[in-house]
């Protein structure tokens, strides 16, 4: 059995230790704007969470999705997105975005997922950043 909730104050810690591509300032700003979801065990450990803002300010976009390494493959992660899915579809939302680079095997996570490429991105230096959609 697993728990996906919202993550609270008291979880900061957990998230601020893990998640390296953000501040703390807006980690917290996002536990208060209610971005950050967390899957836990039926022991109320942390295996992971989510992370996402709002692409043109209306659209969902999953920043960051992350499985401690020992769950991975398990379930977790796509329970996690599904969780994600029906709280934007409740909100009102028909459309989620999320990305990943050309050379992360995330992209396969993805599309098995349903996620639909839409385009891509080229900075210099970097791989190609995919884009993907999906209607829900």
């Amino acid at each position: 059995m697993i728990n996906i909730d919202y993550a609270n104050e008291a979880e900061i810690q957990y998230i601020i230790v893990n998640d390296k591509h953000v501040s703390n300032e807006l980690i917290e700003m996002k536990i208060k704007s209610k971005e950050i979801l967390l899957v836990k065990d039926k022991e109320n450990k942390i295996l992971g969470w989510l992370r996402f803002n709002y692409f043109w300010d209306n659209t969902p976009f999953m920043n960051m999705l992350y499985i401690d390494e020992a769950y991975r493959g398990k379930g977790f992660g796509t329970a996690l997105v599904r969780f994600w899915e029906v709280e934007m579809k409740a909100k009102g939302y028909e459309l989620v975005m999320t990305s990943t680079l050309s050379n992360e095997l995330a992209q396969h996570f993805y599309r098995k997922l349903g996620y639909k490429d839409a385009g891509s991105l080229l900075l210099e230096n970097e791989p190609l950043e995919i884009i993907f959609t999906k209607n829900i």
